[in-house]
């Protein structure tokens, strides 16, 4: 495929995130604390993580190793990065996540599986198969360099929310369900969430791509609406949830 090609269908992958964005600010993704039965047949909550996540990974560095680009320092680092974050999400978050009974709808699932298929395809293709600028010259760009600053921020912050609602889940209160204290959860309700969009921020700053970019764009589009939901969640749930807390954005949002 030629770049033209490949870009335009990128720009129209990108455009159905934004779509995507307008619709969840109304309909609540139907998973964790938001399952909903009527959404077909479920299965278990850690089986659908992994299914879910699995193929990006697999994908990415599928395509990464099969195509024919110059496969040069930079590359390794930026694949090395990518399979970073999905060979925790895909393997270790779901073997070490305290769901016991909890499930997903089958279809929730499938439309992850479709997405990251897409998704890795775009990212792996291009950098194991169109890249112009991966040189090992590009690690000492300053785009590079800040990038890899921000992404390791944004990383840090998602591992270490994760870890404290993981160790929240230890004693069952009110359904499982707790009030996360301490960190960033004392400013917004949803620091993992935080953490990620920053996590990909900075993977499309160091990338400078365009399948990056719109990376990003997803991940924004997907969980800023869920961080929202989030919040009005535990509003709800829990009448002594603190008021000041905003959904992901510290003072912001």
């Amino acid at each position: 495929m030629d770049k033209t090609a490949f870009d335009l269908l990128v720009w129209l992958w990108t455009a159905i995130a934004l779509i995507i964005f307008v619709v969840l600010l109304f309909v609540t993704a139907p998973f964790g604390r938001h399952t909903k039965r009527t959404w077909g047949p479920t299965i278990p909550d850690r089986l659908g993580w992994i299914i879910m996540e699995i193929p990006a990974p697999v994908i990415f560095l599928l395509l990464v190793v099969t195509g024919d680009a110059p496969k040069s320092v930079t590359v390794w680092i930026v694949t090395g990065l990518y399979l970073l974050h999905y060979i925790n999400r895909a393997i270790v978050y779901p073997l070490r996540i305290r769901t016991t009974g909890k499930v997903m709808p089958l279809a929730v699932a499938l439309m992850a599986v479709f997405f990251n298929f897409v998704n890795a395809g775009f990212l792996g293709y291009y950098t194991g198969s169109l890249h112009t600028h991966f040189s090992n010259d590009w690690l000492t760009d300053p785009r590079f360099i800040a990038g890899l600053a921000v992404f390791i921020t944004g990383m840090a912050i998602n591992l270490t929310s994760d870890e404290k609602l993981i160790h929240l889940r230890q004693r069952k209160v009110r359904d499982g369900y707790q009030i996360p204290r301490g960190g960033l959860f004392e400013k917004v309700s949803c620091p993992n969430f935080l953490g990620e969009i920053v996590e990909w921020g900075g993977y499309a700053l160091l990338c400078w791509s365009l399948p990056a970019f719109s990376f990003f764009v997803w991940t924004f589009c997907n969980l800023v609406p869920r961080a929202l939901s989030h919040n009005k969640w535990y509003r709800s749930y829990f009448p002594e949830y603190p008021r000041e807390r905003k959904a992901v954005f510290p003072y912001i949002l």
